[in-house]
């Protein structure tokens, strides 16, 4: 599919500079520019490039003033990166998609399937699931008995939905995702371990995107749930009863323990723990690798363990640079306090 910049600025409400009929045919980043292709100006470290690169068009926000001579033609609007997020939807929903049921799916005929369903091959629907309206399911997806599918949802090849758990509308699951896997829950006896059951339920709520190979396990009594909005990335584990705040984003190798509350719009970096039965407050932000071992309140921002302010964290990381010459110095100063103290004796 070929786009005009015309045909582009119209549908991103954009102001045109240069040549209103070039086209494009693909994406590009800006530093990798080829002709046809559609790139993107935001990061003003990034400026250098726009004089050189050889993509056909290049969306910049409105405050964008060139310096020197630019070839590309030039979109200006309120939010370079907005509207190439908004193209790039375009982009993907006017792909042809696969539509129909393939005959190797293994579909129970207790299964309730809507209609403009994709089932590709080797995936199984049990007993009971019901799958809602254009909804996608890649090979080798497994949907447990009594398992509910929203409408317009993905789940990618290889994930696993177990029996009862419920995924919203409009979601995507990436592969090898799995949704109800049992909970950690064993209880300690003179044999062993005794594994307690998990009867509960995973909810995945509405619009909700899970990444690749991440694990939301099934509630112990009750649910484990991820609310409308949230955003999951891969290899994030959540334990039995979590429940995650609307609009919260985890980036990748996060891990949440039990029955963990996480509010509305926070925001967690890659590797962050999370304490079990802790109740984090909206609109808390956590840096990278940090450890969160109690309550938080709202509007808190924090970073390393035991999480502290950012500020608190900077300092104590540079001091804790220059603690083997502190105790190289402590030591020093100890054996002349010693010698003084002999001194006074005699």
């Amino acid at each position: 599919m070929e786009f005009s910049a015309k045909q582009i600025a119209e549908y991103i409400q954009g102001v045109i500079i240069g040549d209103e009929n070039a086209t494009v045919h693909t994406f590009a980043k800006i530093e990798e520019g080829i002709p046809g292709a559609l790139s993107f100006l935001s990061n003003p470290k990034y400026t250098h490039f726009i004089y050189n690169t050889q993509s056909s068009i290049v969306l910049v926000n409105k405050d964008f003033e060139p310096e020197h001579e630019i070839k590309a033609t030039l979109i200006k609007v309120d939010n370079a990166y907005e509207s190439l997020a908004k193209l790039m939807t375009l982009y993907e929903m006017s792909k042809p998609k696969k539509t129909g049921i393939d005959p190797l799916a293994s579909i129970s005929p207790k299964a309730k399937i809507g209609n403009n369903v994709y089932i590709g091959p080797f995936a199984c629907i049990e007993d009971g699931a019901e799958i809602g309206d254009n909804s996608y399911i890649h090979p080798h997806v497994t949907i447990g008995s009594h398992a509910k599918i929203g409408e317009n949802t993905t789940l990618y090849p290889q994930v696993t939905i177990y029996h009862d758990c419920r995924v919203g509308n409009n979601c995507i699951i990436h592969a090898g995702a799995v949704i109800g896997a049992d909970g950690f829950g064993f209880a300690p006896s003179p044999e062993g371990y005794e594994k307690i059951p998990q009867i509960g339920i995973t909810i995945i709520e509405d619009n909700v995107e899970v990444g690749a190979n991440t694990c939301i396990d099934r509630a112990t009594m009750g649910a484990t749930i991820v609310h409308k909005g949230a955003k999951l990335d891969n290899l994030i584990q959540l334990a039995h009863n979590v429940e995650v705040g609307s609009h919260t984003v985890m980036a990748s190798q996060g891990g949440v323990a039990g029955s963990a509350k996480i509010g509305e719009w926070c925001m967690f970096g890659g590797q962050v723990g999370i304490a079990g039965h802790i109740k984090i407050g909206d609109h808390v932000t956590v840096g990278a690798q940090s450890g969160i071992p109690g309550n938080t309140k709202s509007g808190s921002t924090l970073m390393g363990y035991p999480a502290i302010e950012p500020k608190q964290f900077a300092r104590s990381s540079a001091i804790f640079k220059k603690l083997p010459d502190m105790y190289t110095e402590l030591g020093r100063l100890q054996k002349e306090i010693e010698e003084l103290k002999k001194q006074l004796n005699k």
